[in-house]
Protein backbone atom coordinates (compact mmCIF):
# COMPACT_ATOMS: atom_id res chain seq x y z
CA UNK A 1 0.00 0.00 0.00
CA UNK A 2 2.83 2.21 0.81
CA UNK A 3 4.13 1.95 -2.63
CA UNK A 4 0.59 2.42 -4.46
CA UNK A 5 0.86 5.74 -2.38
CA UNK A 6 4.21 6.84 -3.50
CA UNK A 7 2.90 5.88 -6.49
CA UNK A 8 -0.05 8.12 -6.57
CA UNK A 9 1.87 11.42 -4.65
CA UNK A 10 4.07 11.06 -8.08
CA UNK A 11 1.58 11.47 -10.42
CA UNK A 12 0.21 14.05 -8.29
CA UNK A 13 3.57 15.99 -8.54
CA UNK A 14 4.34 14.93 -11.98
CA UNK A 15 0.63 17.13 -12.87
CA UNK A 16 1.63 19.86 -11.13
CA UNK A 17 4.64 20.11 -12.59
CA UNK A 18 3.67 20.34 -16.21
CA UNK A 19 0.55 22.57 -15.67
CA UNK A 20 3.14 25.17 -14.40
CA UNK A 21 5.51 24.47 -17.28
CA UNK A 22 2.51 25.41 -19.99
CA UNK A 23 2.09 28.59 -20.76
CA UNK A 24 -0.03 28.44 -23.80
CA UNK A 25 -3.28 29.30 -24.18
CA UNK A 26 -6.40 31.74 -22.20
CA UNK A 27 -4.41 30.74 -19.01
CA UNK A 28 -7.05 29.37 -16.31
CA UNK A 29 -10.80 28.30 -16.19
CA UNK A 30 -14.05 30.61 -17.23
CA UNK A 31 -15.95 30.19 -13.57
CA UNK A 32 -17.92 33.01 -15.17
CA UNK A 33 -19.27 31.28 -18.07
CA UNK A 34 -22.46 31.36 -16.71
CA UNK A 35 -22.78 34.76 -17.31
CA UNK A 36 -21.65 34.53 -20.77
CA UNK A 37 -23.25 33.97 -24.22
CA UNK A 38 -20.67 32.17 -25.50
CA UNK A 39 -17.89 29.52 -23.89
CA UNK A 40 -16.07 26.24 -24.37
CA UNK A 41 -15.85 23.14 -22.57
CA UNK A 42 -13.79 19.70 -22.26
CA UNK A 43 -13.69 16.16 -22.88
CA UNK A 44 -11.88 13.35 -22.54
CA UNK A 45 -12.12 9.43 -21.15
CA UNK A 46 -11.03 6.25 -21.42
CA UNK A 47 -7.51 7.02 -20.01
CA UNK A 48 -5.15 6.08 -18.90
CA UNK A 49 -4.41 2.79 -20.20
CA UNK A 50 -1.11 2.07 -19.17
CA UNK A 51 1.75 3.49 -16.82
CA UNK A 52 2.88 5.60 -20.02
CA UNK A 53 -0.11 7.36 -20.33
CA UNK A 54 -0.49 7.79 -16.37
CA UNK A 55 2.71 9.39 -15.64
CA UNK A 56 3.58 11.07 -19.03
CA UNK A 57 0.04 11.38 -21.08
CA UNK A 58 -2.63 12.52 -18.74
CA UNK A 59 0.13 15.05 -17.07
CA UNK A 60 0.27 16.61 -20.32
CA UNK A 61 -3.21 16.78 -20.98
CA UNK A 62 -4.30 17.89 -18.04
CA UNK A 63 -1.93 21.02 -18.43
CA UNK A 64 -3.11 21.60 -22.14
CA UNK A 65 -6.68 21.73 -20.40
CA UNK A 66 -5.78 23.98 -17.59
CA UNK A 67 -3.99 26.66 -19.93
CA UNK A 68 -7.11 26.92 -21.91
CA UNK A 69 -10.30 28.81 -20.29
CA UNK A 70 -12.82 26.22 -20.06
CA UNK A 71 -16.27 26.16 -18.65
CA UNK A 72 -15.91 22.98 -17.33
CA UNK A 73 -14.38 19.46 -18.60
CA UNK A 74 -16.61 16.22 -18.40
CA UNK A 75 -14.35 12.35 -18.20
CA UNK A 76 -16.69 9.96 -19.48
CA UNK A 77 -15.20 6.95 -17.75
CA UNK A 78 -12.71 3.96 -17.89
CA UNK A 79 -10.10 5.02 -15.54
CA UNK A 80 -7.95 2.29 -16.69
CA UNK A 81 -7.31 -0.70 -18.77
CA UNK A 82 -10.20 -3.74 -18.63
CA UNK A 83 -8.13 -6.35 -17.92
CA UNK A 84 -4.86 -7.61 -16.35
CA UNK A 85 -5.16 -4.10 -14.27
CA UNK A 86 -6.51 -4.34 -10.84
CA UNK A 87 -9.20 -1.76 -9.12
CA UNK A 88 -8.08 -1.72 -5.59
CA UNK A 89 -8.40 1.47 -4.36
CA UNK A 90 -5.12 3.65 -5.36
CA UNK A 91 -7.02 3.37 -8.40
CA UNK A 92 -9.41 5.76 -7.12
CA UNK A 93 -7.68 8.17 -5.39
CA UNK A 94 -4.96 8.79 -8.21
CA UNK A 95 -8.05 9.77 -10.03
CA UNK A 96 -9.27 12.42 -7.61
CA UNK A 97 -6.18 13.92 -7.99
CA UNK A 98 -5.90 14.12 -12.10
CA UNK A 99 -9.95 15.43 -11.62
CA UNK A 100 -8.67 17.98 -8.43
CA UNK A 101 -5.31 19.31 -10.44
CA UNK A 102 -7.81 20.79 -13.15
CA UNK A 103 -8.30 24.18 -13.16
CA UNK A 104 -11.45 24.55 -14.72
CA UNK A 105 -14.49 22.55 -12.44
CA UNK A 106 -14.00 18.35 -13.22
CA UNK A 107 -17.04 16.00 -13.92
CA UNK A 108 -17.02 12.32 -14.06
CA UNK A 109 -18.68 9.56 -14.47
CA UNK A 110 -17.94 5.77 -14.28
CA UNK A 111 -16.96 3.46 -16.90
CA UNK A 112 -17.53 -0.15 -16.76
CA UNK A 113 -13.39 -0.72 -16.30
CA UNK A 114 -14.47 1.20 -13.01
CA UNK A 115 -17.08 -1.19 -11.19
CA UNK A 116 -18.98 -3.46 -13.72
CA UNK A 117 -15.58 -5.14 -15.19
CA UNK A 118 -14.14 -5.62 -10.90
CA UNK A 119 -15.05 -8.87 -11.09
CA UNK A 120 -12.86 -10.33 -13.83
CA UNK A 121 -10.17 -12.27 -12.06
CA UNK A 122 -7.29 -10.48 -13.75
CA UNK A 123 -9.02 -7.91 -12.26
CA UNK A 124 -8.82 -8.75 -8.77
CA UNK A 125 -12.09 -10.47 -8.57
CA UNK A 126 -13.63 -7.98 -6.46
CA UNK A 127 -17.21 -7.60 -5.93
CA UNK A 128 -18.89 -4.77 -8.89
CA UNK A 129 -21.17 -3.16 -6.53
CA UNK A 130 -18.84 -3.25 -3.61
CA UNK A 131 -16.33 -1.17 -5.86
CA UNK A 132 -19.13 1.34 -7.48
CA UNK A 133 -19.91 1.69 -3.93
CA UNK A 134 -16.37 3.26 -3.26
CA UNK A 135 -16.21 4.70 -6.40
CA UNK A 136 -19.32 6.85 -5.25
CA UNK A 137 -17.72 7.97 -1.91
CA UNK A 138 -14.35 8.58 -3.10
CA UNK A 139 -15.70 10.49 -6.57
CA UNK A 140 -19.35 11.34 -5.48
CA UNK A 141 -19.39 12.44 -1.91
CA UNK A 142 -20.47 15.51 -2.28
CA UNK A 143 -23.38 17.97 -4.51
CA UNK A 144 -20.03 19.31 -5.87
CA UNK A 145 -17.85 18.79 -9.30
CA UNK A 146 -14.29 18.03 -8.74
CA UNK A 147 -11.35 20.17 -10.18
CA UNK A 148 -9.34 23.07 -8.64
CA UNK A 149 -13.32 25.08 -9.05
CA UNK A 150 -15.79 22.77 -8.32
CA UNK A 151 -19.51 23.93 -9.26
CA UNK A 152 -22.71 22.84 -7.69
CA UNK A 153 -24.28 20.01 -9.43
CA UNK A 154 -27.94 18.60 -9.10
CA UNK A 155 -27.58 14.96 -7.79
CA UNK A 156 -30.11 11.91 -8.53
CA UNK A 157 -30.68 11.67 -4.44
CA UNK A 158 -33.34 9.32 -4.67
CA UNK A 159 -33.05 5.81 -4.11
CA UNK A 160 -33.65 4.05 -7.21
CA UNK A 161 -29.78 1.98 -7.92
CA UNK A 162 -28.35 -0.89 -6.07
CA UNK A 163 -25.20 -0.52 -3.75
CA UNK A 164 -23.57 -3.73 -1.88
CA UNK A 165 -25.47 -5.08 0.88
CA UNK A 166 -22.43 -7.48 2.20
CA UNK A 167 -20.88 -10.27 2.07
CA UNK A 168 -23.66 -13.22 1.67
CA UNK A 169 -26.01 -10.37 1.90
CA UNK A 170 -28.38 -8.95 -0.56
CA UNK A 171 -28.32 -5.71 -2.39
CA UNK A 172 -29.21 -2.36 -0.77
CA UNK A 173 -31.25 0.86 -2.77
CA UNK A 174 -29.07 3.44 -2.47
CA UNK A 175 -28.79 6.73 -4.55
CA UNK A 176 -27.70 7.33 -7.79
CA UNK A 177 -25.09 9.97 -6.79
CA UNK A 178 -23.12 9.44 -10.10
CA UNK A 179 -25.82 10.93 -11.88
CA UNK A 180 -25.35 14.63 -12.23
CA UNK A 181 -27.00 17.77 -14.08
CA UNK A 182 -26.13 21.32 -14.29
CA UNK A 183 -26.57 24.13 -16.49
CA UNK A 184 -24.33 27.11 -17.75
CA UNK A 185 -25.69 29.76 -19.79
CA UNK A 186 -28.60 28.18 -21.98
CA UNK A 187 -27.70 24.92 -22.09
CA UNK A 188 -28.47 22.05 -19.76
CA UNK A 189 -25.62 18.87 -19.16
CA UNK A 190 -26.07 15.50 -17.46
CA UNK A 191 -24.22 12.47 -16.56
CA UNK A 192 -25.89 9.04 -16.88
CA UNK A 193 -24.29 5.70 -15.29
CA UNK A 194 -24.65 3.45 -18.30
CA UNK A 195 -22.21 0.94 -18.86
CA UNK A 196 -19.98 -1.22 -21.74
CA UNK A 197 -20.15 -5.14 -21.01
CA UNK A 198 -23.77 -5.03 -22.09
CA UNK A 199 -24.31 -2.33 -19.55
CA UNK A 200 -23.49 -4.99 -16.94
CA UNK A 201 -25.74 -7.66 -18.66
CA UNK A 202 -22.64 -10.13 -19.51
CA UNK A 203 -19.20 -10.66 -19.07
CA UNK A 204 -17.79 -12.32 -15.75
CA UNK A 205 -20.96 -12.37 -13.21
CA UNK A 206 -24.07 -10.19 -14.89
CA UNK A 207 -26.07 -8.57 -12.72
CA UNK A 208 -29.73 -8.38 -13.86
CA UNK A 209 -31.55 -6.87 -11.45
CA UNK A 210 -28.37 -4.18 -10.36
CA UNK A 211 -28.84 -3.57 -14.41
CA UNK A 212 -32.81 -3.30 -14.31
CA UNK A 213 -32.48 -0.63 -11.48
CA UNK A 214 -30.05 1.40 -13.01
CA UNK A 215 -31.48 1.59 -16.02
CA UNK A 216 -34.94 2.55 -14.64
CA UNK A 217 -33.26 5.48 -12.92
CA UNK A 218 -31.07 6.40 -16.13
CA UNK A 219 -34.09 6.70 -18.02
CA UNK A 220 -35.93 8.90 -15.47
CA UNK A 221 -32.48 10.74 -15.15
CA UNK A 222 -32.60 11.31 -18.77
CA UNK A 223 -36.55 12.33 -18.97
CA UNK A 224 -36.21 14.52 -16.42
CA UNK A 225 -33.25 16.50 -17.61
CA UNK A 226 -35.18 17.48 -20.88
CA UNK A 227 -38.12 18.24 -18.68
CA UNK A 228 -36.01 20.95 -16.95
CA UNK A 229 -34.14 22.02 -20.28
CA UNK A 230 -37.71 22.86 -21.44
CA UNK A 231 -38.64 24.38 -18.21
CA UNK A 232 -35.04 26.46 -18.59
CA UNK A 233 -35.95 27.23 -22.44
CA UNK A 234 -32.79 25.65 -23.09
CA UNK A 235 -31.38 26.25 -26.37
CA UNK A 236 -29.75 22.34 -26.17
CA UNK A 237 -28.90 19.39 -24.41
CA UNK A 238 -26.02 17.11 -23.80
CA UNK A 239 -25.33 13.54 -21.99
CA UNK A 240 -22.52 12.21 -21.12
CA UNK A 241 -22.13 8.15 -20.66
CA UNK A 242 -19.63 5.79 -21.00
CA UNK A 243 -21.16 3.03 -23.16
CA UNK A 244 -21.27 3.12 -27.05
CA UNK A 245 -24.70 1.57 -27.01
CA UNK A 246 -24.69 0.58 -30.64
CA UNK A 247 -26.85 2.50 -33.33
CA UNK A 248 -27.38 0.65 -36.31
CA UNK A 249 -26.01 -2.28 -38.34
CA UNK A 250 -22.58 -0.52 -39.82
CA UNK A 251 -20.54 -0.67 -36.76
CA UNK A 252 -19.42 -4.81 -35.50
CA UNK A 253 -16.16 -4.23 -34.63
CA UNK A 254 -16.48 -1.57 -31.79
CA UNK A 255 -19.99 -1.65 -31.23
CA UNK A 256 -23.53 -3.93 -30.53
CA UNK A 257 -25.28 -4.20 -33.95
CA UNK A 258 -28.77 -2.93 -34.03
CA UNK A 259 -31.91 -2.81 -35.78
CA UNK A 260 -32.10 1.42 -36.46
CA UNK A 261 -35.57 1.22 -36.60
CA UNK A 262 -36.49 -0.86 -33.51
CA UNK A 263 -33.29 -0.27 -32.09
CA UNK A 264 -33.15 -3.82 -30.99
CA UNK A 265 -29.58 -5.76 -31.05
CA UNK A 266 -29.44 -8.46 -33.44
CA UNK A 267 -26.11 -9.90 -32.66
CA UNK A 268 -27.31 -12.28 -30.34
CA UNK A 269 -25.91 -10.87 -26.86
CA UNK A 270 -27.84 -9.14 -23.52
CA UNK A 271 -29.35 -5.97 -25.02
CA UNK A 272 -28.99 -4.07 -21.90
CA UNK A 273 -29.54 -0.63 -24.28
CA UNK A 274 -33.14 -1.02 -25.93
CA UNK A 275 -35.37 0.42 -23.47
CA UNK A 276 -33.06 3.23 -22.72
CA UNK A 277 -32.64 4.24 -26.55
CA UNK A 278 -36.32 3.86 -27.29
CA UNK A 279 -36.76 6.43 -24.31
CA UNK A 280 -34.64 8.73 -25.51
CA UNK A 281 -35.28 8.77 -29.10
CA UNK A 282 -38.83 9.72 -27.89
CA UNK A 283 -37.51 12.62 -26.02
CA UNK A 284 -34.45 13.57 -29.06
CA UNK A 285 -38.17 14.07 -31.35
CA UNK A 286 -39.68 16.00 -29.03
CA UNK A 287 -37.63 18.44 -28.28
CA UNK A 288 -36.43 19.06 -31.07
CA UNK A 289 -33.62 21.41 -30.56
CA UNK A 290 -30.22 20.21 -30.68
CA UNK A 291 -28.80 16.96 -28.10
CA UNK A 292 -25.26 15.77 -28.25
CA UNK A 293 -24.91 12.52 -26.72
CA UNK A 294 -21.23 11.86 -25.70
CA UNK A 295 -19.93 8.65 -25.19
CA UNK A 296 -15.91 6.72 -25.26
CA UNK A 297 -16.18 2.77 -24.26
CA UNK A 298 -14.89 1.88 -28.30
CA UNK A 299 -12.05 3.89 -28.22
CA UNK A 300 -12.71 5.66 -31.50
CA UNK A 301 -13.22 9.26 -31.92
CA UNK A 302 -16.07 10.47 -34.60
CA UNK A 303 -18.71 13.10 -34.39
CA UNK A 304 -21.62 11.27 -36.35
CA UNK A 305 -25.81 11.57 -36.34
CA UNK A 306 -26.16 7.64 -36.94
CA UNK A 307 -29.59 7.97 -34.55
CA UNK A 308 -32.51 6.84 -36.81
CA UNK A 309 -36.58 7.38 -36.25
CA UNK A 310 -39.17 4.12 -36.60
CA UNK A 311 -39.07 4.87 -40.37
CA UNK A 312 -35.58 4.97 -40.75
CA UNK A 313 -35.11 8.82 -41.16
CA UNK A 314 -32.21 10.51 -39.70
CA UNK A 315 -32.58 12.19 -36.55
CA UNK A 316 -31.52 15.71 -37.57
CA UNK A 317 -31.27 17.33 -34.26
CA UNK A 318 -28.99 14.84 -32.66
CA UNK A 319 -25.16 14.07 -32.36
CA UNK A 320 -23.22 11.53 -31.35
CA UNK A 321 -19.66 12.19 -29.79
CA UNK A 322 -17.17 9.73 -28.99
CA UNK A 323 -13.77 10.75 -27.38
CA UNK A 324 -10.49 9.95 -27.42
CA UNK A 325 -8.98 7.12 -25.48
CA UNK A 326 -6.97 3.98 -24.88
CA UNK A 327 -4.01 2.73 -28.02
CA UNK A 328 -2.13 2.07 -25.08
CA UNK A 329 0.13 0.18 -27.75
CA UNK A 330 0.75 3.54 -29.36
CA UNK A 331 1.95 5.15 -26.08
CA UNK A 332 0.20 8.38 -25.80
CA UNK A 333 -0.80 8.58 -29.04
CA UNK A 334 -4.50 8.75 -28.11
CA UNK A 335 -4.06 10.13 -24.95
CA UNK A 336 -6.07 13.47 -26.48
CA UNK A 337 -9.51 15.36 -25.65
CA UNK A 338 -12.15 17.30 -27.29
CA UNK A 339 -13.04 21.14 -26.96
CA UNK A 340 -16.48 22.01 -27.19
CA UNK A 341 -17.53 25.61 -28.61
CA UNK A 342 -20.96 26.35 -26.69
CA UNK A 343 -22.71 28.93 -28.87
CA UNK A 344 -26.92 29.18 -27.82
CA UNK A 345 -27.52 31.44 -30.28
CA UNK A 346 -26.01 29.53 -33.39
CA UNK A 347 -27.80 26.88 -35.05
CA UNK A 348 -26.27 23.79 -33.89
CA UNK A 349 -25.22 25.26 -30.21
CA UNK A 350 -22.40 22.92 -30.30
CA UNK A 351 -18.96 22.87 -32.61
CA UNK A 352 -16.08 20.55 -32.02
CA UNK A 353 -12.50 21.19 -32.42
CA UNK A 354 -10.22 18.17 -31.36
CA UNK A 355 -6.98 18.72 -29.28
CA UNK A 356 -4.37 17.38 -30.26
CA UNK A 357 -1.51 17.71 -27.16
CA UNK A 358 1.68 18.78 -28.49
CA UNK A 359 3.70 16.47 -25.92
CA UNK A 360 1.59 13.77 -26.44
CA UNK A 361 2.22 13.75 -30.55
CA UNK A 362 3.91 9.86 -31.59
CA UNK A 363 3.61 9.39 -34.81
CA UNK A 364 4.07 13.11 -36.35
CA UNK A 365 6.06 15.01 -33.27
CA UNK A 366 6.04 18.21 -32.95
CA UNK A 367 8.64 19.97 -34.63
Amino acid sequence: MRQLSLWAFAISVLVAAAISSTSAGDGGSARDADEKDTYAIGLWGDLPYSDEQATVGIPNLIADMSSQRLAFTVHDGDLKAGSDSPCNDALYTTALGYFNALEAPAVFTPGDNDWTDCDRPANGGFNSLERLDHERAVLFGTRYSLGKHPMRQEVQEEKLCLGFGGVGKPSVSVACVENRRWAVGRVTYATLNIQGSCNNLCDTAPDPAEYAARNQADIKWMQETFDAATKRHSAAVMFISQANPGWDLTDQTRAPLRDPKTLAQTDGQPDGFQEFLLALRDEVISFAKPVAYVHGDSHYFRLDRPFLDEQGRRLENFTRVETFGDHQENGTNDVQWLKVMVDPHSREVFSYQAQIVPANRVAVPED
